[in-house]
């Protein structure tokens, strides 16, 4: 039996400095192969990073939209400087796709003109997202430390406003962004003078405690979980607590294989203990986690209690 007909799956924008070649490449197999709905494009986590993928737009979102998908525009989650700052207001002034918002100077720059909201944007709580709807919010990817409390409560409160409520159910989570890029620091460089030191990680920096055991990854000015977050179990759940859009963050594997397990759950053509063993084989070593839904230690995973 299928969990949700309505349910729509997505991808969110790369968070990685890949290159061009590689990012097109990507694109292509996703564009003609990965059953999605709607994928993000755009540069959220560091601005210098943009020239290298921004000339294959036009031609990446056309290879998409051939392909059926529709793409979402996403703006940065850090404006630090005046160039920054333009070129959000540049992208939040577009009207040819939809506009996610990561940034309070993408709201200003918006107005109350539709647009989405990105996960770094905190929508912890109804009032948040009242507020949010009010000053042109239709659809709120929420952050991914949330419980399944609390995603039940946004979820009730987005229906009620008449907005679409994301949650992401895999990928590394992003747990923090810093003015400073420790991916430069680490190697003896500044922020200014990286040379896109960054480009050599392309799931993330490893970092580990002074025992040796990896706990976080590093992107550039972004922190995130060592773990992929999975909740392929999960699904169910979230599809009748009214979440209508489940994102995927893309990493450095097979993301069509992801995407086709996702979506054989969500159309009832895949048990999701099955899926989940697929997805297991898929990621390697990578540890999975679920536990902020859980309630417990995001790093944790806990086994779904049927």
């Amino acid at each position: 039996m299928a969990v949700s007909s309505m349910t729509k799956l997505t991808l969110g924008p790369i968070a990685y400095h890949w290159s061009a070649e590689t990012r097109r490449d990507f694109y292509a197999r996703i564009a003609d192969e990965a059953p999605l709905d709607e994928v993000y494009l755009g540069e959220v986590i560091c601005s210098k990073r943009a020239p290298f993928h921004e000339p294959d737009l036009p031609d990446t979102i056309a290879r998409l939209e051939r392909g059926g998908k529709k793409v979402v525009l996403s703006s940065l989650a850090e404006v630090m400087l005046k160039r920054e700052r333009k070129a959000t207001e540049d992208l939040v002034a577009l009207e040819s796709h939809e506009i996610e918002i990561n940034n309070a100077a993408g709201l200003l720059a918006r107005g109350k003109c539709p647009h989405r909201i990105g996960p770094f944007m905190n929508a912890y709580n109804e009032a948040a997202i009242t507020w949010m709807a009010g000053r042109g919010a239709r659809h709120i990817c929420l952050p991914t430390e949330l419980p399944v409390q609390s995603i039940r409560i946004a979820a009730q409160v987005a229906r009620e406003l008449g907005l679409g409520v994301e949650v992401q159910v895999f990928g590394r989570a992003s747990l923090a962004v810093s003015a400073r890029c420790y991916h430069a620091r680490a190697h003896g460089r500044t922020k200014d003078n990286c040379q896109f030191v960054c480009e050599l990680d392309m799931d993330g920096m490893p970092l580990g405690t002074v025992d040796g055991k990896p706990i976080l990854r590093v992107n550039g000015i972004q922190t995130q979980s060592e773990s992929y977050v999975c909740l392929l179990a999960e699904t169910g759940q979230l599809a009748a607590d009214g979440v209508s859009h489940l994102r995927l963050m893309p990493q450095a594997i097979d993301m069509v294989a992801v995407a086709q397990a996702f979506r054989a759950v969500l159309d009832g053509a895949m048990p999701a203990e099955e899926a989940g063993a697929s997805l297991r084989d898929l990621c390697g070593t990578a540890p999975f986690s679920n536990g902020f839904y859980h309630g417990t230690a995001g790093h944790e995973f806990v086994a779904e209690v049927r």
